[in-house]
């Protein structure tokens, strides 16, 4: 089949988030001006850059209000976030902190995880995650969307430090088996990581 986006898809549910998989989970903890600690999975996520190091996560829509969604506006206004890395073992909580709450609700007390104190940046850390990347702020945008009250906006941070639990380190690389992460696929759908295949990247001769 062929569609065009304008003109709709036919099927029972929009393919596209199918079609773009696995995508990595940022699991996004901030904090907002007045203390209130924020937390929740975005799977429009992932590394943009080695040097300095850099990531991304996008926010499509919004708070039935209006208004933008709390890890977005906690960035912006306080400059600073941090990505939590989900595991298969922490899947359950980490679906738990996508619930639409209101602004003044501890995501992480909702779903009984446990904050970590960052070393360089205020916003807490997942305790229970084996890895996560304190990041500083760096600006965002708006790209295309539908309407003025659903934006896009896409949030770049810089990466200012890293935790990395020293259980999943092997003979000093990430042993991403250990970690068993999570990703997002199409519907209701999630993928861990459990196997994995090498190949050498080819050199021009």
């Amino acid at each position: 089949m062929f569609y065009e986006p304008k003109n709709g898809h036919g099927l029972r549910h929009d393919p596209l988030n199918a079609m773009v998989v696995p995508r990595p989970i940022g699991w996004i903890s901030t904090i907002s001006i007045s203390g209130i600690p924020n937390l929740a999975p975005y799977s429009f996520f992932n590394a943009v850059a080695y040097e300095p190091p850099q990531v991304m996560f996008a926010s499509t829509g919004s708070h039935r209000n209006g208004r933008l969604k709390d890890a977005v506006l906690d960035a912006q206004t306080t400059g600073e976030f941090v990505v939590n890395i989900a595991t298969k073992k922490l899947s359950a909580k980490m679906n738990a902190t996508a619930v639409p709450a209101p602004p003044d609700i501890d995501e992480f007390q909702y779903a009984g995880l446990t904050k970590a104190p960052s070393l360089i940046v205020k916003c807490p850390r997942v305790a229970e995650s084996p890895l996560q990347l304190e990041c500083r702020y760096l600006y965002s945008q708006n790209i295309l969307s539908k309407s003025e009250d659903k934006p896009n906006v896409v949030v770049f941070g810089e990466v200012v430090g890293i935790h990395i639990d020293d259980e999943v380190i092997v003979d000093g690389i990430i042993d991403v088996l250990k970690v068993n992460p999570v990703g997002r696929l199409g519907y209701l759908d999630f993928v861990e990581v459990n196997n994995k295949f090498s190949m050498e990247r080819p050199q021009w001769p």
